[in-house]
């Protein structure tokens, strides 16, 4: 079975309306090939918004909260009409009284799943953000599929679970604000690519909106384990850097169960076959 995945690098841009913001994904959105079975988007996809508040700190970024219905109607529309699955990058949104980076994915007919990031990077702490505390594989789509938003990429745990839960592709929405950051979720999402022998989605925010909203810096790819039934950088596509622009590339579903089996690395059941050595050593010990 083969999989169409297009990722969309959104440039960002301080907007003043939610229609601004509207034509920025419409205008990205198609140029995405109608047969694509999944699309992402970058993570606080909505944070230009926060100049429609005037002058802007801290508090006037959680403010796009404002904005969830909009955003959640025009991505439910988008799909319905599209009929394809959307990974609407990510959004800050109260509940309660806090507030959380949360990814949506969007089916085909308008319906929607959710997950809270649960790992906030420190700088995101000036954002008064709390992590959630739930891991989830979604069937949305063709395949199983799971999330790690940027710093939790950087977290081997998160992919660990979702792969061994049944996540063939894992979907990384990212805001990277240095070169050294963008590289760090980079490196970090291909290494999880190869240990967990799954296909890896990085979709980064880009663009230089101005102070007090951090540059985004990056290139979306999409990769897979080294090995022999891919290009031998595990690279399927790959994006130019920090434009506003998309790449679309096909995975092989097939490819990757037998390379689980028969490959010339076999991590995903390897790290599972000397579990009685780990639970010797800290953090394992008296684990079962």
């Amino acid at each position: 079975m083969k999989i169409k995945i297009t990722a969309c690098q959104f440039r960002v841009e301080k907007v003043s309306t939610f229609l601004e913001f509207q034509e920025q994904v419409e205008d990205l959105i198609t140029q995405v090939p109608v047969n694509s079975d999944y699309i992402i988007f970058p993570e606080l996809l909505t944070i230009g918004l926060s100049a429609a508040f005037g002058e802007q700190d801290a508090s006037s970024v959680i403010r796009i909260d404002e904005y969830t219905n909009q955003y959640k109607d025009l991505f439910r529309s988008l799909s319905r009409k599209r009929k394809q699955v959307i990974i609407a990058g990510t959004h800050l949104e109260r509940r309660e009284n806090e507030y959380y980076n949360i990814a949506y994915i969007f089916d085909e007919d308008g319906s929607v799943v959710e997950h809270k990031k649960t790992h906030i990077f420190p700088a995101e702490a000036n954002w008064h953000t709390s992590e959630g505390d739930e891991l989830e594989v979604y069937s949305v789509g063709p395949v199983k599929i799971g999330i790690a938003v940027c710093y939790e990429a950087e977290i081997p745990e998160i992919s660990r679970i979702l792969s061994v839960n049944g996540a063939d592709i894992i979907f990384c929405p990212s805001y990277t604000f240095t070169e050294a950051g963008f590289w760090r979720v980079r490196h970090c999402a291909h290494a999880r690519a190869i240990e967990n022998q799954v296909y890896f989605v990085h979709c980064p925010t880009v663009g230089e909106p101005g102070s007090p909203l951090p540059n985004g810096y990056g290139r979306a790819s999409i990769l897979s384990p080294c090995d022999s039934a891919w290009p031998a950088n595990g690279i399927v596509a790959e994006a130019v850097m920090n434009e506003h622009t998309i790449i679309t590339g096909t995975v092989d579903m097939d490819e990757l169960y037998e390379n689980r089996k028969s490959g010339a690395a076999t991590t995903f059941k390897d790290r599972n076959r000397r579990k009685g050595m780990y639970a010797k050593y800290e953090p394992y010990e008296g684990l079962k």
